[in-house]
């Protein structure tokens, strides 16, 4: 375990709270959030099969993520700031995304809890008023720093879709609203199953003066173990994901406009059944799984273009955030001893402006 004598930027963290906002379980925590069992039990009930095997478990996201909650995971470690990325506000129509930058805003980000150094917020560039949305935004927030807009959609029709079509990024509607995060000098926050890292690679060598940072290592859905109908399901079935996820990544590297996020390893949607043993991933069994992708990306974007985020609560299912720094830390260190400050601090405060 390394002992950091800095304090980290934490790159990508969401914070609602469904009992006040507008949220995909807003309505069930009003109605059984003093019953834990039977709120589980609804929620299984009124949502997809797909939806709950990539969040394993239903308790972390239908309890409130807020600062207050933020600073208990993270333990003795040290925070010098965190970016807040969009998660899944309901009102995600037109305007109505404004919403959660106001909400974000609204929230105890202190001495006594953290800093918000940025805010990544969502709007559609498809939509007509898409330039209209980005100003709002930029008024509603100081610290508002670019767009995400999810594209991951899977092959496999059991593993959940974050959008509308397979190949978001590649619309040519989509691709002539995104000119305007460009002209806004914005960020985009890439989000895609890496069966579609092809589309990422094609928008950031259409944009190359475009800041995009791909999320989670492009998740291989299905890497660790079985996920949807048929992912993940043998061991040359995994082999194969791994091994187009790592031609994919180098390519994408070659893109120098393009970051990547070191988070979201532990999602259920890789295939991981932690939540399933009722427990917890230890911090070496992270340090296992983690490291052959870590040592990938780090070879392929080096270390000026990697960075730290822990993605909770979203990861929260599968292990703790201890956990994740202390095994993060060491996999960076086991490639190159010098890159620890850059991952954990300098490359975030660089590529969103903090």
């Amino acid at each position: 375990m390394q002992q950091l004598d800095f304090a980290i930027i934490d790159a990508h963290i969401h914070q609602w709270n469904p009992y006040t906002t507008p949220h995909a379980a807003a309505l069930a925590v009003k109605l059984l959030g003093k019953h834990p069992y039977l709120l589980d039990k609804m929620v299984r009930m009124v949502n997809a099969d797909d939806l709950i095997e990539t969040v394993g478990l239903t308790n972390h996201v239908t309890a409130p993520y807020l600062p207050e909650n933020y600073v208990q995971d993270i333990g003795h470690y040290q925070v010098e700031q965190v970016v807040h990325v969009e998660a899944g506000w309901h009102k995600n129509k037109g305007k109505g995304v404004i919403g959660e930058t106001h909400f974000i805003e609204s929230l105890p980000f202190n001495v006594e809890t953290v800093k918000l150094g940025g805010i990544v917020a969502t709007a559609d560039p498809r939509d007509s008023n898409f330039k209209k949305i980005l100003q709002l935004h930029k008024k509603a927030s100081p610290r508002f720093k670019g767009i995400r807009k999810m594209a991951a959609v899977h092959e496999d029709k059991e593993i959940r879709a974050w959008a509308d079509e397979p190949h978001l990024y590649c619309n040519k509607k989509f691709l002539k609203g995104f000119e305007a995060i460009a002209q806004n000098n914005l960020t985009f926050d890439a989000w895609v199953y890496s069966t579609q890292l092809s589309d990422v690679i094609a928008l950031a060598k259409q944009f190359p003066e475009t800041s995009i940072v791909l999320d989670h290592f492009g998740t291989p859905a299905g890497l660790f173990g079985h996920v949807g109908a048929l992912t993940g399901l043998t061991k040359v079935a995994r082999e194969n994901i791994l091994v187009r996820w790592q031609e994919d990544i180098a390519e994408l590297a070659s893109c120098p406009n393009v970051y990547t996020k070191m988070s979201g390893l532990f999602m259920p949607v890789l295939g991981h059944q932690f939540h399933k043993q009722n427990r917890l991933a230890s911090k070496q069994e992270v340090y296992d799984l983690a490291f052959p992708l870590i040592s990938h990306v780090l070879q392929h974007f080096g270390s000026y273009r990697v960075m730290f985020a822990s993605n909770f609560p979203m990861d929260k299912v599968s292990t703790s955030l201890v956990n994740i720094i202390d095994a993060f830390s060491d996999a960076v260190v086991a490639c190159d001893a010098s890159a620890l400050e850059r991952i954990f601090h300098h490359n975030a405060k660089q590529f969103y402006r903090l």
